[in-house]
């Protein structure tokens, strides 16, 4: 008898053995779920609720929000139909994504008929003959109808492989999660410094936080429209930008007369330019993890910025 079969044996005898499998198939169950009720703390630590793994699909449960056009075009599309239905796997969809995503503009370039488009339909946005779908919007539409998990859907985010796919990480969560959560999702990212060229063709270069932007304050997206935000979380959402700006200045003001206050040596310090007030790095990486949470090395440098100014303030008043 082995050492298993002995301690088995033992646990039989002392009644023991059952409750030790329960215990086993609970802690099972819990690695399972793990992400799947997951509690959410913002960069305050300020409790949010829990956020399933299960994402909500907001708006139209079967079109994605899609231009009729487009959607027509994705459907109808050689791409779509003899490649990607076949495809159930999220992990090859983003591989699919790394190979054959350039751009992120609904039409390839040169392919939209506008000839002939006359009358109330000529100047309308999103309406026309059609053209060529492009790939990374079959992709969108595929990924859509896989309907991905949250943890995919940061994976995708925070992706080192190809800038495209986390740009259509953020179209996804332009067109189907629900405006009230977009600020949740697109916030952390507003100071991402990171580069892409969504235009088909190229020659619009921004940043990561440039098209952030863009996605919350405008619906038009390269001849197509992103669905619309209810005014009052339109409103909320401006409120929460005024906020932010602020915050950044007082910041850059506490920066500046910090330095103000230590004198400069042989110089130094002049023509210096201040740094930008933004997230570290590994915040903007990790943002969604729990395991983040309160290890942000920026927020960890303010706490104890201001813990040292409280003990200062503490031992002034003991003086007096």
């Amino acid at each position: 008898m082995d050492t298993v079969q002995a301690i088995i044996q033992q646990q039989i005898e002392a009644g023991t053995f059952l409750q030790s499998v329960q215990q086993g198939q609970q802690v099972q169950q819990e690695q399972t779920n793990y992400g799947e009720e997951d509690e959410y703390e913002d960069e305050e630590g300020t409790y949010k609720g829990k956020r399933s793994n299960t994402l909500p699909i907001w708006g139209n449960q079967v079109t994605m929000n899609l231009n009729t056009l487009v959607l027509e075009n994705i459907r109808e599309s050689y791409y779509y139909k003899n490649n990607l239905v076949e495809i159930d796997s999220f992990q090859t969809l983003v591989e699919q994504i790394f190979y054959q995503v350039k751009h992120l503009e609904p039409w390839e370039k040169g392919t939209r008929r506008l000839q002939g488009m006359t009358g109330m339909c000529g100047g309308v946005r999103g309406v026309g003959a059609g053209g060529v779908v492009s790939s990374a919007y079959c992709l969108l539409y595929r990924l859509f109808n896989l309907r991905i998990s949250r943890k995919q859907l940061i994976s995708m985010l925070n992706s080192r492989q190809s800038v495209y796919i986390r740009g259509i990480g953020f179209m996804y969560i332009r067109y189907t999660q629900p405006p009230a959560d977009l600020w949740y999702w697109l916030e952390p990212y507003l100071d991402d410094d990171s580069e892409i060229d969504p235009r088909s063709g190229g020659g619009d270069l921004m940043t990561f936080g440039q098209m952030v932007r863009t996605m919350i304050n405008k619906l038009d997206w390269y001849g197509t429209l992103f669905p619309r935000i209810p005014v009052p979380i339109q409103k909320e959402i401006d409120e929460r930008f005024a906020e932010r700006k602020k915050k950044q200045l007082r910041e850059e003001d506490e920066w500046q007369g910090e330095m103000s206050e230590k004198p400069a040596e042989d110089g130094e310090g002049i023509g210096k330019v201040l740094p930008k007030v933004s997230k570290c790095k590994h915040h903007l990486r990790h943002h969604h993890c729990r395991k983040h949470r309160k290890n942000c090395p920026a927020k960890a440098k303010r706490l104890h910025a201001e813990k040292e100014k409280n003990k200062k303030e503490a031992e002034r008043m003991n003086d007096k």
